[in-house]
C-alpha cells in the first residue's frame, strides 16, 4: 500500500548480516526475492485479526498489520501483541507508540524480564496477554510469528480460545538461512 517505498528490516546474526550493518548509506545493495508463500489476504478479509509477534517476529508480521490498517474497512476487529525478552529490545518504537494510541487496533506488549524500574508496561512472556483480549473465535484468524519456544504456548492459549486449527497462521521466520534454507 506503500507504493515506490520498499523496506529491510535486518539483524546482524551472522557474515552476511553483518556485514550489512557495516555499509555506509548509500551503498547498493542487491536484492532477490519476495521468497515463500505470503499471507493469505483473501481469506482474511471480512475477519477479525489477533497479531501475535514476538522479537523479531515483528519484522514480518509488520508489513501485513500495516496493510490491514492501511485497508482497515475490508477488516474486523483488530488485536496486536507485541512481546520481546527486554524493553531494549523493542523494535519499531515509534510506530509501536503509533499502535498503543490507535482506536483501529487493540494493541498489548509485554517484555520478559525488566532490569530497572524504567519499563512500565506489563511484564511477562507473551502469553501473559491472553487473559486481557477478547475475540470471537469463529471469526478470528490468528497471525503469528516469533521465536520457535513461543508457538507451542501461543497456539495453546488460541485453541483455549475457541480459535480452530485452521484459524492460526504462523510462519516460521527463524528458519529462512538469508532466503536459501
Amino acid at each position: 500500500t506503500h507504493k515506490g517505498s520498499f523496506e529491510l528490516a535486518v539483524r546482524a546474526t551472522g557474515s552476511v548480516t553483518d556485514k550489512l550493518h557495516t555499509l555506509e548509506k548509500g551503498a547498493r545493495v542487491g536484492i532477490r526475492g519476495p521468497f515463500g508463500n505470503g499471507f493469505p489476504i483473501d481469506t482474511l478479509k471480512g475477519k477479525d485479526i489477533l497479531f501475535v509477534a514476538g522479537g523479531i517476529g515483528l519484522f514480518p508480521l509488520r508489513s501485513l498489520i500495516n496493510y490491514v490498517m492501511d485497508n482497515r474497512k475490508d477488516f474486523g476487529e483488530v488485536n496486536t501483541l507485541f512481546g520481546c525478552r527486554s524493553p531494549q529490545e523493542r523494535i519499531f518504537i515509534g510506530q509501536l507508540a503509533e499502535w498503543d494510541k490507535s482506536k483501529d487496533m487493540c494493541f498489548m506488549e509485554t517484555v520478559d524480564r525488566v532490569p530497572d524500574d524504567s519499563w512500565q508496561g506489563n511484564v511477562g512472556v507473551i502469553t501473559t496477554l491472553f487473559p486481557k483480549i477478547s475475540f470471537n473465535p469463529a471469526a478470528t484468524y490468528a497471525i503469528v510469528v516469533g521465536p520457535p519456544i513461543m508457538y507451542r504456548f501461543v497456539i495453546t492459549d488460541c485453541l483455549k480460545k475457541g480459535l480452530a486449527d485452521d484459524h492460526i497462521i504462523m510462519s516460521l521466520e527463524r528458519r529462512m538461512k538469508c532466503g536459501v534454507g
